[in-house]
């Protein structure tokens, strides 16, 4: 799926936000909007601690950035196909609240049916799971805490890829 711009919600100082494809160049702003995430301060910190999105990575998955104008990254996801799973999904704290995530799921849902799937794994950032049955996920479980850096369960859902 190539790239399209969108106006997002409020439009504020980034206008119309773009989602293309992540490039290597692009690590070190992803793994700033991971670890800067209020999501994850406090109880939830030692999760994305020294957490690192890396050139490698980007190139061995479907990483995808949404951008405004200017190509700064309000937000990004990685779409893992064998086995299904939304493996990452970030917006940064300056563009919540704008549909930046909604349009970022979106775009996943496209190329994960693209790619001949019908459903995505999400396993959940706790805090995050009602913005994921907002768009669509149903809750199918739970994925127990995995020490050290995950001390808490987490919602399993699925998000079917056909249109909401």
């Amino acid at each position: 799926m190539g790239s399209r711009a969108v106006k997002t919600r409020g439009g504020g100082a980034h206008g119309a936000v773009r989602i293309r494809r992540a490039v290597p160049r692009d690590a070190r702003r992803l793994t700033r909007l991971v670890t800067g995430s209020r999501a994850y301060e406090g109880h939830y910190a030692p999760m994305v601690a020294g957490y690192k999105v890396g050139p490698d990575y980007i190139e061995a998955h479907r990483v995808f950035a949404a951008v405004d104008t200017e190509e700064r990254v309000l937000g990004f996801y990685a779409l893992i196909l064998s086995p299904p799973e939304l493996d990452l999904m970030f917006v940064g704290d300056h563009a919540q609240g704008r549909g930046v995530g909604r349009l970022l799921v979106g775009h996943m849902r496209a190329e994960a049916r693209q790619a001949g799937l019908d459903a995505v794994r999400i396993v959940s950032h706790p805090p995050a799971e009602d913005f994921y049955l907002g768009v669509g996920a149903l809750r199918t479980g739970t994925v127990a805490a995995a020490p050290p850096a995950v001390m808490w369960d987490r919602p399993e859902l699925s998000l079917r890829t056909g249109e909401p």
